[in-house]
């Protein structure tokens, strides 16, 4: 466990000095465990240039199943399902289908206030960095948080949260 919470604190640092630090949709925790089961939070820190932000869809990755969203007051959740190239395995049967996305829907969210968004997922068995779009609709105008690192040195405006995927420590089975 020790090295664990080196590991996160590591990452940690490495998200408080990268440029997704300065993101408007950020994931709360910088790291997670390879196949685990991992409350995802994702903060949206304003609206759309001024507007109050009406809705909130999080897309995930493939390698990301077993999406359960976080019931919120004042919201209306919807999810949407599809199909997986390569099946998993949960609970000892095959799972061919699993959320791709959850939609957060009410509020609104006023421009000078933040909120949390939650999501529990099986995080992939293999180490490495895996990106959330995010589509954030307001009053008046929308924002696609769905940028990915790509050359070096080029800053990106609207980058998606990334969560970084750490070596598993301990059993997996826990959610």
């Amino acid at each position: 466990m020790h090295n664990f919470k080196k590991t996160l604190a590591a990452a940690a640092m490495g998200v408080a000095l990268s440029p997704f630090a300065v993101a408007h949709v950020t994931l709360d925790q910088p790291a997670g465990q390879a196949d685990t089961y991992h409350k995802l939070t994702f903060r949206v820190g304003h609206g759309c240039d001024g507007s109050p932000t009406k809705s909130i869809t999080v897309m995930l990755p493939e390698s990301v199943t077993g999406a359960k969203p976080m019931p919120k007051a004042g919201w209306k959740i919807s999810t949407v399902k599809g199909k997986l190239s390569v099946p998993q395995e949960s609970h000892g049967k095959a799972i061919t289908t699993a959320v791709r996305e959850v939609t957060w829907t009410g509020g609104p969210l006023a421009d000078d206030h933040f909120d949390e968004f939650v999501v529990q997922a099986k995080l992939p068995v293999e180490p490495g960095k895996v990106y959330f779009k995010v589509v954030q609709q307001c009053v008046k105008g929308s924002m696609a948080w769905d940028e990915l690192p790509g050359d070096a040195g080029v800053k990106l405006l609207a980058p998606a949260p990334v969560l970084t995927i750490v070596p598993a420590t301990g059993p997996a089975h826990a959610h």
